[in-house]
């Protein structure tokens, strides 16, 4: 087959800072189509990547010289369109999170099965450099038994980034479902259950404190306990005021792992008998101009349905990530521990 043709649904941050610039950087990829309900985004965006401009995404989903559509649209708005597009025969990398419940989740998933086409979700973290490498000492054993583990993603709010700032979708629980923990949180579920396996029992609390007039959580801190017995707690927050924490710590038997916790070294690991490797590998990519250039998200996605090979984040991780943090709603809701 000649390139992937694309077509990118939502023309707001997201798409502009991630989507449609790596879709132009990637080889195999061309941009045919963009939609938004905003008909000056889409011809804003139409123009720069020489694309078409659409506000009706069922439009983009007639044409059939589209094969894979990037879903970047409010949370809601998710499950029915990606589910449209897979019955409309294209391979679809969907936004995080996959979906605002476990139904629509299972929906999408059905969905790719019956039309054979392939559903990515866009976890970017599991591509992050020292997570990687963080993953490959955790399956070799070097570190031995993993005790407990804290993994944290807050940043100043989502005002900063989204094209609408303070009136974005984010903070309307219609539109959002959910707020920091969907945003920020479901990021770390996702990287925790890669670099330790599954988690079986969910505690947490979750407030609405920062943001005025809010109707979303935008602070929560969760207890987990894995399935291979380590606990640790997550932390997802909008109120961050003065900057980004990415940082996730491992506290293993034969040494304590530090990843995205230091300026200048992404990836350090302190051994117990005193010895510490530090090392500068790629930047985490984050909402700040000046992270790493590509997400590698959008290359996964198009090199998977190229050579029709299975992504690393498919719509099962994707529901398996977002079981974590529906269980934490539960549990703030109900005051008790949630079992996965």
């Amino acid at each position: 087959m000649g390139k992937l043709r694309v077509g990118v649904i939502g023309c707001g941050s997201i798409a502009r800072h991630r989507h449609l610039p790596e879709y132009d950087l990637n080889d195999q990829a061309v941009i045919v189509a963009v939609c938004d309900i905003v008909p000056e985004r889409a011809e804003e965006m139409a123009e720069k990547y020489g694309a078409e401009a659409y506000t009706d995404y069922k439009e983009v989903l007639k044409r059939d010289d589209v094969d894979a559509i990037s879903v970047c649209l409010p949370n809601y708005l998710h499950a029915p369109v990606t589910i449209d597009a897979l019955n409309a025969g294209k391979h679809v990398l969907c936004e995080k999170p996959m979906a605002t419940s476990r139904e629509e989740a299972n929906a999408m998933i059905q969905a790719a099965k019956e039309t054979n086409k392939i559903l990515m979700i866009g976890h970017n973290q599991r591509f992050v450099d020292s997570h990687q490498k963080a993953k490959e000492l955790l399956d070799s054993g070097e570190l031995g038994k993993v005790y407990s583990f804290r993994t944290t993603f807050g940043h100043p709010g989502p005002e900063g980034w989204s094209i609408d700032g303070r009136d974005s979708w984010f903070f309307d629980k219609e539109r959002a479902f959910i707020g920091a923990l969907g945003d920020l949180g479901v990021h770390k579920s996702d990287l925790i259950r890669y670099l330790l396996g599954e988690v079986s029992e969910v505690a947490s609390f979750v407030e609405t404190s920062a943001k005025e007039g809010a109707d979303v959580d935008d602070n929560a801190v969760v207890i987990l306990k894995m399935e291979n017995g380590a606990i640790g707690n997550l932390a997802a927050s909008w109120a961050y005021v003065a900057g980004d924490n990415n940082a996730t710590v491992i506290f293993a038997e034969n040494a304590v792992v530090r990843l995205e916790d230091d300026p200048d070294y992404s990836f350090i690991i302190q051994y117990k008998d005193g010895t510490v490797d530090k090392q500068a590998l790629g930047q985490i990519q984050t909402n700040d101009e000046g992270g790493q250039s590509t997400s590698h998200v959008i290359d996964h996605f198009v090199d998977s349905v190229m050579n029709n090979k299975q992504p690393l984040i498919t719509g099962e991780e994707g529901a398996k990530s977002l079981d974590v943090i529906l269980a934490a709603l539960e549990s703030n809701e109900k005051g008790t521990v949630v079992k996965l």
